[in-house]
């Protein structure tokens, strides 16, 4: 006695394909309704606030599709073979073969070349977007203590002379207005549109990461060493910035915001800054913090209540 399998009806395998197919398309061409034309040119990357940024958007968009032709060579192939060496009804066992040397090389060489062109292009793009002007325009020195954020703005022109070994205890400006965060105020960093500003970057205590992801960089902070890098803000807006380093139980609230203004608006701000109160080197940390009039942490507020 043979066991029978059911018969599927003509044509309902089509409609298993078909419908999700309809479904999708119809997806796809609603969403395009709503996309920015700007956004399927970037290939939904984010658009870059700065010059520098410019740089990254082009090596994400290569990797992008120099991933995405990958792809699409090796898929196309994997449905070719599964298509063209399929199983059928009459077919006995298919020749087994193996060690094909032409193949291996070929599958040996290939990555290889495809990681190295995706390294040179990365460092291409690292030392276009730490490139440096001997001159910039602005210079803020960014400490990032536990936990929270002080930035401290030049008053007057900067010392480029000084500015070249910033490890040492000279400074590029005479006088420095601050913006101090705690864990219960974001601070505020201001930046002028079109003039290139340098960050310095301190931390007196532990390891932590100082990155603007509409600007599509950041960089670590690392104590006793001063990492630095520019950037030139394109457009005038309001953004958001954030410590990307585990750097404690309350990383999280190390958190600050930006806002690039125009350079009329960047001058008078420091200038009001600077009416009430200067320091003749840059804050770095809660414990410069304290010795300035009411700017005490909320460590040493505790502290004096119990």
């Amino acid at each position: 006695m043979s066991l029978q399998l059911p018969r599927r009806r003509a044509g309902s395998g089509a409609r298993r394909v078909l419908l999700p197919a309809a479904l999708a398309a119809s997806t796809l061409a609603l969403a395009g309704c709503s996309v920015d034309e700007g956004a399927i040119k970037r290939i939904a990357m984010p658009e870059p606030a700065t010059t520098q940024g410019e740089h990254t958007l082009a090596l994400w968009q290569g990797a992008w599709i120099a991933a995405l032709a990958t792809g699409v060579l090796v898929w196309g192939l994997i449905f070719y073979v599964i298509w063209r060496y399929r199983r059928r009804h009459a077919d006995e066992v298919p020749i087994q073969t193996r060690y094909n040397l032409p193949l291996e090389i070929f599958y040996t060489i290939a990555p290889i070349m495809m990681v190295v062109v995706f390294f040179a292009h990365t460092v291409r793009t690292q030392n276009a977007v730490l490139e440096e002007s001997p001159t910039p325009d602005n210079i803020v020195e960014v400490t990032a203590q536990q936990w929270s954020w002080t930035f401290n703005h030049g008053v007057g022109e900067p010392d480029y002379a000084a500015e070249e070994d910033s490890n040492d205890d000279e400074w590029a400006y005479d006088e420095y207005v601050w913006e101090l965060g705690t864990g219960s105020y974001i601070p505020t960093l201001v930046l002028p549109v079109g003039e290139t500003t340098r960050f310095n970057l301190h931390s007196p205590d532990v390891i932590h990461s100082f990155g603007i992801p509409g600007f599509l960089m950041k960089m670590d902070v690392i104590p006793g060493r001063v990492n630095h890098f520019e950037v030139t803000p394109k457009t005038e807006g309001t953004y958001v910035g954030k410590c990307y380093e585990l750097c404690g139980v309350y990383h999280s609230r190390m958190l600050f915001n930006v806002e690039v203004v125009s350079p009329e608006q960047y001058d008078e701000y420091v200038a009001d800054l600077a009416a009430d109160k200067t320091s003749t080197s840059p804050l770095r940390g809660q414990e410069d913090a304290r010795t300035q009039a009411g700017l005490a942490g909320e460590d040493e507020s505790e502290g004096d209540t119990e």
